[in-house]
């Protein structure tokens, strides 16, 4: 298998070293060489500026990386060479031209996946499977906070010339940190409505885009329950509540426990001495790591390329969160 890397920024070094530890060494990089990094670590590996010249050196496999707005224009030819795809999220700044790399895909027999990573997130899918099981009964609310501190990002780079605080390369807090919004839908079933109050709050200099998100969601199960996103909170947190008829979970992305509070009783009467939850907790796997999560979605990857698995997280899904991200841009 070959594959092709678009993009080397911090996530494209991050998957080009993922497919070397993975023993996938036949790699060319298709650059534009915008990078604010060094290029030190890419030193031996095939480059090329045009992406018909990459694509045409057979290429099985193209992962996807670069700016958001400039998604399309790697992934259309990479459909239309029947290369499958690692597609980062969010997968497109606007809609306008899905419907076309769908269509191409379908044609072509290009496999798409899209790069939400917290979707092999190991205590998240174990929400997920308590959920499934009933264990929290009825659905009722949940709620999701994510702060971060846009500066500490990338401190190799000034915040305001990265694509995260741009508008012209699909920047912005709703679409940059669009996780929740699909782990959401992942976890709990399709949103059916949303609502949010959005905008540019703090003293960053991020160039028009938002810096905090608030959104109100509806989902088709009727649960309701809300998403807040941030560019400025320190130190950062990412925590998820999901509250039931028969209990309630809570997960902190900081030690990646997942606390499950059981009731005994469903809505059990009240009184002064309410029956006490039991709690079960769930850690994390011994080892596990941040990048774990790119581990095991480039392995899954590898796989589809093989022709072994179908995505985990497939076009549609990236399509329905970029309409979920315009809704709440408003």
């Amino acid at each position: 298998m070959k594959f092709l890397i678009a993009g080397l920024g911090s996530i494209g070094r991050r998957h080009l070293n993922m497919l070397r530890e993975l023993g996938q060494d036949d790699i060319v990089l298709y650059r534009t060489h915008q990078s604010t990094l060094d290029d030190e670590e890419l030193a031996g590996i095939p480059v090329k500026t045009d992406l018909r010249d990459a694509l045409d050196l057979g290429v099985s496999a193209v992962v996807i990386s670069n700016p958001t707005s400039l998604h399309m224009d790697v992934a259309i030819p990479a459909a239309e060479a029947g290369c499958h795809i690692l597609l980062e999220k969010p997968i497109s700044d606007d809609l306008t031209r899905i419907d076309e790399l769908r269509r191409i895909a379908k044609k072509s027999g290009s496999r798409i996946l899209v790069g939400f990573q917290f979707r092999y997130h190991p205590t998240l899918n174990k929400a997920r499977d308590l959920i499934n099981e009933g264990a929290l009964g009825k659905m009722l609310s949940f709620h999701s906070h994510w702060g971060e501190y846009l500066p500490n990002w990338h401190p190799w780079e000034d915040y305001r010339e990265s694509y995260a605080s741009r508008v012209d390369l699909g920047g912005g807090v709703i679409g940059t940190l669009t996780h929740p919004i699909d782990y959401i839908r992942y976890i709990l079933g399709e949103v059916e409505e949303i609502k949010s109050f959005a905008g540019h709050l703090s003293p960053l200099e991020v160039k028009g885009v938002e810096d905090v998100g608030e959104m109100a969601l509806k989902l088709k199960s009727g649960a309701v329950g809300a998403v807040h996103v941030n560019y400025f909170q320190r130190p950062p947190v990412h925590r998820l509540e999901i509250v039931g008829t028969k209990g309630t979970i809570r997960w902190n992305n900081a030690n990646g426990v997942l606390h499950h509070y059981d009731m005994p009783d469903e809505f059990g009467t009240w009184s002064k001495n309410p029956d006490e939850p039991i709690l079960t907790d769930y850690p994390l796997p011994k080892n596990f790591e941040r990048n774990t999560l790119f581990v095991e979605q480039m392995k899954h990857f590898i796989e589809m390329v093989k022709g072994n698995a179908e995505p985990r997280c497939s076009l549609e899904d990236g399509a329905r969160a970029v309409e979920l991200v315009l809704a709440a841009k408003g």
